[in-house]
């Protein structure tokens, strides 16, 4: 191996997967929630505009559109992302608007589970 491979070894063994990039875990309970620090450190991993509801055990983010179509499109994207994952978030829908919420049920809280989903979502909109 040359000096230049043993280097971007080294680098990519340093490089920590981002949250799109990854797999949800199954939740069945008896994991404790993320605590509010853990919450907000992978919050910073999302776009800006995801947000922790006040009781810490939500994100949710509110998306705009043009019309129905596009709303219902993007609806239908999420939904194949939700099912893939096996993680589902609730939804407000209209005309031309959704609203995401995610957690995790089984532990009363947010898991990274919550997370990942949020920023393959956040890559529909890219």
């Amino acid at each position: 191996m040359s000096f230049d491979q043993e280097k971007l070894k080294s680098e990519a063994s340093n490089v920590v997967c981002s949250l799109d990039a990854k797999k949800c875990v199954p939740c069945e309970g008896g994991v404790p929630a993320l605590t509010s620090d853990e919450a907000h450190a992978m919050l910073k991993q999302l776009k800006s505009e995801w947000k922790i509801l006040a009781d810490g055990h939500e994100i949710h983010r509110h998306f705009n559109f043009s019309n129905f179509f596009q709303t219902m499109s993007f609806v239908n994207a999420l939904a194949h992302i939700a099912n893939t994952e096996d993680h589902h978030p609730d939804l407000a829908i209209g005309y031309n608007y959704c609203k995401v919420t995610y957690t995790t049920h089984a532990i009363s809280g947010l898991s990274e589970n919550d997370f990942i989903c949020a920023a393959k979502i956040d890559r529909l909109i890219d």
